[in-house]
């Protein structure tokens, strides 16, 4: 009997000790909160025209809710969201286009969103594949970006700042953005395929 009762105190020391080291493990993980930094920020898009040249745009207006935690950006929760209407390809006119509804349709589809859900790492230098849901005049599709992760450095005013690069393509039919116009000399006066080309820097709030 009383090597059960002393099995039984080992056993609530032990289970004790091990919800103490959970606890304090909970304690000491913290979410953190990440603002993008718009002045060294660039979320761009590329497409071809007539088939030889490259056409860039950007968004001007966007914004994010991203959470890691700790700094373990392999954690982020990302929530990422631009305005339609900030589209900017150095063309008035173009631009009027892509706001219409041949392509982005603004007056019915304010903004576009995307959703980081998985990410995989590609080696040990901070590459690494994100995918989410992208979604586009209220269709929603899962797609793949590369990611280069250039690493948290404090500027010379202390802001903690976080930097990658990302890059992905994905085919812009697939939201039903279907507008086109064939070329005498064959092929389309826009391509299909759109290649993302951001720069991002964050800011620990």
């Amino acid at each position: 009997m009383k090597q059960l009762l002393m099995l039984q105190q080992l056993l609530y020391l032990g289970s004790l000790k091990y919800n103490q080291s959970k606890f304090k493990k909970l304690m000491s993980d913290t979410k953190q909160k990440w603002v993008i930094d718009p002045a060294h920020t660039e979320i761009n898009f590329k497409v071809k025209h007539l088939m030889i040249t490259t056409v860039t745009g950007t968004f001007k207006d966007y914004g994010a809710s991203i959470y890691t935690t700790n700094d373990d950006f392999m954690t982020a929760e990302v929530d990422f969201y631009l305005d339609t209407a900030s589209v900017d390809t150095g063309n008035a006119d173009r631009d009027g286009h892509l706001k219409s509804g041949d392509f982005f349709d603004v007056e019915n589809h304010k903004q576009i969103t995307f959703v980081a859900n998985t990410y995989e790492a590609v080696d040990n230098d901070g590459s690494y594949e994100l995918y989410g849901d992208l979604t586009i005049k209220g269709i929603t599709k899962r797609i793949k970006l590369d990611v280069e992760f250039g690493g948290v450095i404090k500027d010379p005013w202390g802001n903690e700042k976080a930097g990658f690069t990302i890059n992905g393509k994905v085919n812009r039919k697939d939201w039903d953005l279907n507008w086109n116009a064939a070329l005498e000399t064959g092929g389309v006066l826009v391509s299909d395929e759109v290649r993302i080309s951001c720069e991002v820097q964050l800011m620990r709030a």
